[in-house]
Order: structure tokens, then C-alpha cells, then sequence
């Protein structure tokens, strides 16, 4: 799992963000911490989702263990608004990439 190109792709979606760390050369460093969290995040929620579903398939329980988790950490960051429908269909389709990139059951 590449947790550090999934963050990466969250912080794209803020430019305002992203550009600021990159100025502030914390943009390594950030993407680190916040991939650290979601991995850790990530696996709690496997873990509980297997407490809660014995029996269920493995990847089907890393699949939306992993929507909670990136949910959670969008929630966490900082929005920016799309400043036209272009940008918000820019926001889907990269949200739509990162989901077909899950291992579906």
C-alpha cells in the first residue's frame, strides 16, 4: 500500500496546501506524518471490521477499511473550494482514480 502517494494526491487536491509546505520545504515531511497516521488508521479499522465481520473476505475488509480511513483524513485536512465545476470534476476524477486503485472482492 502506498499510503505517502495516497496523501500526496489529498494534499494535490489543496493546492493552496500542497505549495505552501512546498515553499516551506515540509512537504517530505508532512506527507510522512499523515501517511504514518492513515497506515495507522487504515489498520485499525481492518482490525476492527474483522472483529465485527468474522468470516468476511480479507480484501473486501482492507477495501472499505481503507474508504474509512481516507474519509477520516479528508475530513481532517483543511478544504479548499472548487473554484468552478471543472476544478470539482477535476476532484472527482482523482477521488475515482484513488478508489479503483483498492483491491475490490
Amino acid at each position: 500500500m502506498q499510503y505517502k502517494t495516497i496523501i500526496h494526491e489529498l494534499l494535490q487536491q489543496r493546492p493552496q496546501m500542497h505549495e505552501q509546505l512546498r515553499k516551506e520545504h515540509k512537504l517530505l515531511t508532512t506527507l510522512e506524518i499523515y501517511a504514518r497516521e492513515l497506515k495507522t488508521s487504515h489498520e485499525g479499522w481492518k482490525e476492527l471490521l474483522s472483529q465485527m465481520r468474522p468470516g468476511s473476505d480479507p480484501s473486501q475488509i482492507a477495501s472499505e477499511a481503507l474508504e474509512i480511513a481516507l474519509k477520516e483524513m479528508e475530513d481532517r485536512l483543511p478544504s479548499e473550494s472548487p473554484q468552478d465545476e471543472s476544478e470539482a470534476l477535476f476532484l472527482d476524477a482523482a477521488m475515482l482514480f484513488l478508489r479503483s486503485r483498492m483491491p475490490r472482492a
